[in-house]
């Protein structure tokens, strides 16, 4: 730029009016630049706020499932947009598929529950034979189902009692859950293609996360950076893809033993599996209605299955998936199940426990930064004399020598 240009440039009018060079500004410029960050994450996070469920989900399976992608990466030569392509074909065919057909036929069994539950809340339903010749306990539960389920419009009372809804509005329910699958295709689709350039875009990305990182927590980054990915694929691999697993091999296992709505319980199982000890549980109480409803080989069967496949996962699959050792304790886990259902849907199966597994883990961060500051407070001193055994009055002992050969 010439003189005559910047001559010309400061005789333009601004929108303010002239400026003065020696105006002292009344916010810092460093104040000022954070703030307008602040503003403008979030206008972001309003304005894209529906996204925000797809693209977590997104960051979640992507952090899981990198070690395997970077195999699937380095397999096609380093292109990535061959292996984003590939990878995501591959949890289509291996994951969305199969949740799919499993929401759609229980969608189907749980709606055959709420018809007959309307037909026994109108015309009452008799107390099932093989309750009533159940051991010790038939007699009671006789009375109690005669009493809550057998009389016409008792169940009605009980289910408005506890969830402040008569049947009618939870069938209704039901049938617009079937309205509802076009939302969750809409999120499904978004998760893929946010997925498909996390994996494209995934080192690029990465190397950002950790600029900011090292700039926002210098000190702390470096382990945070490396329990986050752990804690992510400990949880994803150990908790869900293993719950998804047992959910479809105890689902056919119930399909072979003769259970009616094989495929309800069958993903009730696979929810229960990410609770510990929901999966015995519940292959449990459907041997014990095998077992109580006269099917005595099939009962036996399906509870010795379930022991030998929930063996064989525990000994030999979770310790090959599961990254590091990061077990979340059962209140931790419960919370999460529960609270990302409650939030985000069917999706929150999958990210609730994700994220409480980052806040348990960033908490025993900040646990073992904290012990490790008391103890360098203490000084060498004081731990010297809390190793050293204790003194007792009495001549000066001797070290003992040790035996030679």
């Amino acid at each position: 730029m010439g003189v005559f240009d910047r001559q010309k440039s400061n005789h333009e009018p601004r929108w303010l009016g002239s400026s003065a060079q020696t105006r002292t500004p009344l916010i810092p410029s460093i104040s000022a630049a954070r703030w307008l960050l602040v503003l403008i994450v979030a206008a972001g996070v309003y304005f894209f706020y529906g996204f925000l469920v797809p693209v977590l989900a997104a960051l979640v399976i992507g952090f899981a499932s990198w070690p395997l992608y970077r195999q699937l990466l380095a397999r096609v030569g380093g292109n990535t947009t061959i292996a984003a392509t590939v990878a995501i074909l591959m949890i289509i065919t291996f994951l969305v598929i199969p949740i799919g057909l499993a929401i759609t036929y229980t969608t189907g069994e749980v709606r055959n529950w709420v018809a007959w539950a309307i037909h026994a809340n109108r015309a009452g339903a008799p107390t099932p034979d093989w309750i009533v010749a159940l051991p010790w306990a038939g007699a009671y539960l006789d009375e109690v189902w005669t009493k809550y389920i057998g009389s016409p419009g008792a169940l009605g009372e009980v289910i408005q009692a506890v969830s402040g809804a008569n049947i009618g509005n939870i069938y209704r329910a039901v049938l617009a859950a079937g309205g509802g699958a076009f939302h969750l295709l809409l999120t499904l689709l978004f998760m893929l293609i946010a997925l498909f350039f996390v994996y494209r875009d995934g080192f690029s990305f990465s190397k950002q996360i950790d600029m900011l990182g090292e700039r926002i927590l210098p000190n702390r980054w470096e382990r945070i950076s490396r329990v986050v990915p752990a804690t992510i694929s400990s949880t994803v691999m150990g908790m869900t893809l293993i719950a998804i697993g047992e959910g479809i091999v105890l689902g056919v296992a119930y399909w072979i033993a003769g259970v009616p709505s094989p495929v309800t319980l069958g993903v009730l199982t696979g929810v229960m599996a990410l609770i510990p000890g929901g999966a015995p549980l519940s292959f449990t109480l459907v041997s014990v209605y095998l077992l109580a409803s006269g099917s005595h080989v099939a009962g036996i069967g399906l509870f010795v299955w379930g022991t030998v496949e929930l063996f064989i996962v525990d000994k030999t699959l979770r310790p090959k998936l599961v990254g590091g050792p990061i077990k979340l304790p059962f209140l931790p886990t419960f919370f999460g199940l529960v609270g990302g259902v409650k939030t985000m849907g069917f999706l929150g199966l999958f990210i609730g426990p994700v994220l409480m597994a980052l806040i348990v883990a960033i908490w025993r961060e900040w646990i073992h930064e904290a012990r490790n500051a008391d103890k360098s407070e203490t000084g060498p001193q004081v731990l010297i004399d809390e190793l050293a055994p204790p003194t007792v009055p009495g001549p000066p002992k001797t070290i003992p020598r040790v035996a030679e050969g």
